[in-house]
């Protein structure tokens, strides 16, 4: 689908960012930066732990320690939830709790803290204490199921609350009522990191460590656990993000990290030393859900929680195969979803407005990504479903969305519409999950698309990139590119630098049968680059085009001990054949 490229818009660049490079001031700036303030990097620049609910999360932990009760930590079935739950874990422990962890499979359990789950941990663990991460603010009947057979509930969670909250002893989570933490968009793992880190100092002050003589805990030692499971889970990376995320991938780079990370680079190809955010997005975090996807999430948590590299590195080969196979299935669903979106003239004027599809043999564990996929693609909401098991009446499905659409906010219309149409539900403005009978779908199908038509301004529909501008020619330097890539992190709602123009094409050849590889000359300074696209459409490249406009990233190729500066191309088109 053709792509409309647009220049962000920057009026005016504030003055206090006037010391900066001029390229870098108005990257800023067209980001929301105002001030330096909001540059800060350091762990002096994190918001205060005054989170609602904070005082009687600690008092249960506290309790808990004190009295040696059995503690549980039920974690979801992604990076956010598996490095949620290793924080929790490793934390609690060096704290001298009795610890263990649960994660529920999703082709057996479903999503979070549900009256099944509480049963199994019931007789499998028997906890005292349960602590979700990363879910567990819509787990009503869960929570009411635990507090009946005694066991006290704390829930840590990020995820957008419905109308009644559960039942539990104390809820954190920056997102419910009457919660003034100034981040809303802080992810599981960042919910767990405040508590423990406040938890920690409650206990420094009254002597916990000393008395127990027990090492005292350096909470920032786990922030690479932090930046993983933020970047991965795609949160917007406002400035508080950016501080964890950053000071994260900087003890990453320094090899200051969980053996598993380590191995989890090491197989994807990644250099810990030159480590960006986008690696832990695009390499690490994959092979970690891959985990939950297709099998059991405990093989990643072990991955996260292991001392001995040698078990790191067998668990991350482990993940890697998950994640072959896991890209394997995703491109047949793909293919599945084409012939099926076929019926349509695949024209934005014949597709619905939010697309709804499904297939009997598609797997639970990959309609999320095939969901990303398509919304790319079509430039639309797209939900996805499978059934939620062999021979079952029930689907599960899975909602991407775009800028301008809340698909969690468009459920929220269907449901109230449409009484007893869904059966549950529950995300964030761009992705959400759901549930529904499969005698429903024809009626959600409709449903869906009238109320994303509702909300939906036409213009949001047109695939956009937005580019900050045409890039001037004594920029295009190894120096300044890595000046950009320091500039970081990049990542969600703080997008890494995306640049446009016009350029000579000298060569141009294939690369595994996907990728395309050119030579491009500059006009303004006839300077020649290498630029490389990834997963380019073989029915239009290569072609005989000597001029083309790209939208690119500035990127430094390094091979073999040597470095040259690179275009990563992310959209062209060919503005000449001959």
């Amino acid at each position: 689908m053709k792509k409309i490229l647009r220049s962000r818009d920057v009026s005016l660049v504030p003055e206090t960012l006037s010391g900066l490079h001029p390229v870098l001031a108005r990257i800023y700036a067209a980001r929301g930066v105002q001030s330096p303030d909001q540059l800060v990097r350091s762990l002096q620049g994190l918001h205060p732990p005054r989170l609602k609910g904070m005082d009687a999360a600690l008092d249960l932990l506290e309790t808990a320690l004190r009295e040696k009760q059995r503690i549980l930590v039920v974690g979801d079935f992604d990076a956010d939830g598996a490095t949620s739950t290793v924080l929790a874990v490793r934390v609690l422990r060096a704290m001298g709790a009795t610890v263990d962890y649960l994660v529920p499979n999703r082709f057996t359990y479903g999503y979070g803290l549900t009256p099944e789950i509480v049963e199994l941990a019931r007789a499998t663990k028997a906890p005292d204490l349960i602590v979700t991460v990363d879910n567990g603010i819509s787990s009503l009947d869960g929570v009411a199921a635990a507090n009946a057979l005694g066991m006290r509930v704390l829930i840590t969670d990020h995820h957008l609350p419905g109308a009644v909250l559960p039942d539990a002893a104390a809820i954190l989570n920056p997102n419910q009522p009457g919660c003034d933490f100034p981040s809303k968009h802080l992810a599981g793992v960042g919910v767990v990191f405040y508590l423990l880190s406040r938890l920690r100092t409650r206990l420094k002050e009254q002597g916990w460590f000393a008395a127990m003589n027990l090492p005292e805990p350096v909470m920032a030692d786990y922030l690479d656990l932090v930046a993983l499971g933020t970047v991965a889970d795609v949160v917007p990376l406002d400035a508080n993000n950016r501080v964890l995320v950053h000071q994260g991938l900087a003890r990453i780079r320094a090899g200051r990290c969980r053996p598993g990370i380590t191995a989890l680079l090491a197989i994807a190809g990644k250099t810990p030393s030159q480590l960006v955010a986008t690696d832990l997005g695009f390499q690490v975090a994959p092979r970690l859900n891959a985990a939950g996807r297709l099998d059991d999430m405990s093989h990643g948590i072990e991955c996260l929680l292991t001392d001995s590299s040698d078990l790191a590195a067998q668990y991350a080969a482990e993940l890697d195969g998950l994640n072959i196979e896991r890209r394997q299935i995703e491109g047949n669903m793909q293919n599945e979803a084409m012939h099926v979106l076929h019926t349509f003239s695949l024209d934005k004027e014949s597709l619905p407005f939010g697309l709804t599809l499904f297939h009997r043999d598609w797997h639970q564990g990959v309609i999320g990504i095939l969901a990303g996929r398509l919304k790319e693609r079509f430039h639309r909401p797209v939900i996805a479903f499978a059934p939620a098991a062999p021979g079952s009446d029930e689907l599960k499905g899975s909602a991407r969305s775009i800028a301008g659409v809340h698909v969690r906010d468009v459920l929220d219309t269907v449901a109230a519409r449409n009484p007893g149409l869904i059966t549950r539900f529950g995300g964030h403005a761009m992705a959400a999950g759901l549930t529904l009978p499969a005698m429903n779908l024809e009626a959600f199908r409709a449903a869906f698309n009238q109320a994303v038509q509702d909300v939906v301004d036409p213009r949001d529909l047109e695939p956009v990139l937005y580019s900050d501008g045409e890039l001037p020619a004594d920029c295009f330097t190894e120096p300044f590119a890595d000046a950009l890539r320091e500039a970081g992190p990049w990542g969600q709602s703080f997008p890494e630098p995306l640049f446009h123009g016009d350029f000579h094409c000298l060569e141009q050849r294939v690369l595994k049968e996907k990728h395309l590889k050119m030579s491009l000359a500059h006009p303004a300074s006839n300077r020649i680059f290498d630029a490389i696209a990834f997963n380019v459409d073989r029915a239009q490249w290569p072609n005989a085009s000597r001029k083309v406009r790209l939208a690119y990233r500035l990127d430094i190729n390094e091979f073999r001990g040597s470095r040259s500066l690179q275009l990563r191309v992310e959209y062209m088109e060919a503005l000449d054949v001959s």
